[in-house]
């Protein structure tokens, strides 16, 4: 057996010692796919949520969009706070905060306490998704596993993603709408006791203090600027000082976040990282894919709906190969990668990718299933492969005493991009909607002006007028909203394709060299935990 094989195994052993690597791989998994079903469960449950606590309009707006603003703005933060203070004290703190924070949405009886409980719960997700990342790059030290380990990782964040809406909707026809929080609870309270068990505890460099006053400023910036990236996607205008004032404040912040860490001796995040182009480039890929995937998935479903007259569970069901791809594509990648390394297999996932946007283009007023079947399971194991590959090089590029600020910057620019692919791609729509509704032969201006703003309030409004005119307007607009999705899948896909040429500074081979390792030792209870070091030769 060589130095190289004999090391790796060594460091395989030692880092599953206290428990095998893969329960720890599955614990960290369950925690991950309750945070992404937490993201979307609430949607199906809005109406039930509206009828019973009757909250205003900006209540319910809170209600949804609190908990990712509370969970990006938080990110760096506590990724950065478990390096220091342990990563596993900061995850099963986390745990306990989900639970707590789920009984109190359960059982809410005002909007006001809904709204609570929800930033409650992004708190609890702040802390427990940077966590699951940096304590699966300690206990997985040869990247050949971890890489199988964040195939694994990144495949339960899809489920949870697409299960979230279905197990909304199983609930809430057999339940009342606070059993979406409510199922949370004995997953936590299992989580706990056999994370305190399980879970090796780790912690990243720890000279100088942790910089409090840092941590804060970046959760002020990047919650203004994401609050007003949600906004210019929710429609306001650019000038509005609502959408302005958050978006130039964060700014500022972040700005002044930077300034002050390059100034620091022991900074909160260290920079440096970002001089690595692998690391660079990673998280510009991150975001350019999410940008694509959460764009395209808000506008696909509108057409599902608005177009093809689809029912809520028929647009899952359609939208469901593109989550079944993503799963096979994080499956597999592992083996992709060290086949063809970051550079081929991110470059090839954003063109692949580009290339299910351009064969969408095909979708038109009548349903075309085969078309929407090829597309969307294109689109899904392209994405997955593009976000695989970026998520495992940058956590391979970045220090393993900072691997929780940077699985935290990881996760903020996967936020980010979501975020940015609504406002970006929605704005975009909006653009080439509108104009082909200005001029509709027997349809009044006020009419056209207000159909404009949607395909939805265009419905509306033909079912007011009636008539032929009725008739005419949802037509054009059912026109324009196909035209409009044409241009936007052209613009994604040009963006896609600005990531495969970003994905080119990658690394050309997966390098699986490592020098010192730290791992935990078996654990014993009532007994400090010891460190080993392993040398790879």
């Amino acid at each position: 057996m060589s130095g190289t094989t004999t090391a790796a195994a060594l460091r395989r052993r030692a880092a599953g010692a206290g428990a095998n690597r893969w329960v720890v791989l599955v614990v960290l998994c369950t925690s991950l796919l309750l945070v992404a079903v937490d993201a979307t469960v609430l949607h199906v449950a809005v109406p039930a949520v509206t009828e019973d606590l009757g909250p205003s309009a900006i209540e319910l707006l809170w209600i949804v969009d609190v908990y990712p603003l509370v969970c990006a703005a938080l990110l760096i933060l506590f990724g950065t706070l478990g390096d220091r203070v342990g990563r596993r004290r900061i995850l099963l703190l986390g745990y306990a905060l989900f639970g707590v924070a789920s009984a109190l949405a359960a059982l809410a009886d005002s909007g006001q306490v809904l709204i609570l409980a929800r930033a409650l719960l992004g708190v609890g997700g702040a802390m427990i998704m940077p966590a699951t990342l940096s304590i699966l790059r300690q206990v997985f030290p040869d990247r050949r596993e971890r890489a199988v380990a964040i195939g694994i990782w990144s495949a339960v964040a899809a489920v949870g993603a697409a299960v979230g809406p279905l197990l909304g909707g199983f609930l809430l026809e057999h339940f009342w709408w606070g059993s979406v929080f409510l199922v949370n609870i004995p997953l936590m309270l299992v989580s706990l006791p056999v994370g305190r068990l399980l879970l090796p505890e780790s912690r990243g460099g720890c000279d100088g203090p942790w910089d409090v006053v840092g941590a804060l400023m970046a959760a002020a910036g990047l919650f203004g600027v994401v609050l007003g990236v949600k906004r210019l996607g929710a429609g306001d205008q650019m000038d509005s000082v609502l959408t302005l004032a958050p978006l130039v404040l964060g700014a500022a912040s972040l700005v002044l976040f930077v300034r002050r860490q390059r100034r620091r001796k022991h900074p909160l995040v260290d920079l440096r990282m970002f001089s690595r182009p692998a690391f660079s480039t990673s998280v510009v890929c991150i975001v350019l894919a999410m940008l694509a995937l959460v764009g395209l998935e808000l506008i696909a479903a509108q057409y599902l709906q608005l177009v093809l007259k689809l029912s809520p569970l028929e647009t899952g069901l359609r939208l469901l190969p593109l989550t079944i791809a993503a799963m096979a594509a994080g499956l597999y990648g592992a083996r992709l990668l060290r086949r063809f390394g970051p550079r081929r297999m991110v470059c090839a996932g954003f063109c692949l990718t580009a290339f299910a946007v351009v064969l969408l283009t095909g979708m038109g007023r009548h349903d075309n299933a085969p078309l929407l079947l090829a597309g969307f399971v294109l689109l899904g194991f392209g994405l997955e492969t593009t976000l695989f590959g970026a998520y495992e090089s940058m956590l391979a590029e970045a220090p393993q005493e900072q691997a929780g600020g940077a699985a935290a910057i990881g996760e903020t620019s996967y936020q980010l991009g979501a975020g940015l692919g609504i406002a970006l791609l929605g704005s975009v729509m909006n653009a080439a909607y509108a104009p082909g509704l200005k001029s509709v032969p027997g349809v009044p201006s006020s009419a056209s002006a207000s159909a404009g703003h949607s395909l939805g309030e265009a419905y509306e409004v033909a079912g007011r007028l009636g008539g032929s005119a009725g008739a005419a307007l949802r037509r054009a607009a059912r026109d324009s909203f196909v035209h409009g999705l044409h241009v936007t899948l052209l613009v994604s896909a040009g963006l896609l394709l600005l990531g495969a040429v970003m994905a080119l500074r990658l690394p050309r081979i997966m390098q699986c060299e490592a020098g010192v390792v730290e791992v935990p030792a078996p654990r014993e209870v009532g007994r400090a935990q010891p460190r080993d070091r392993l040398l790879n030769r």
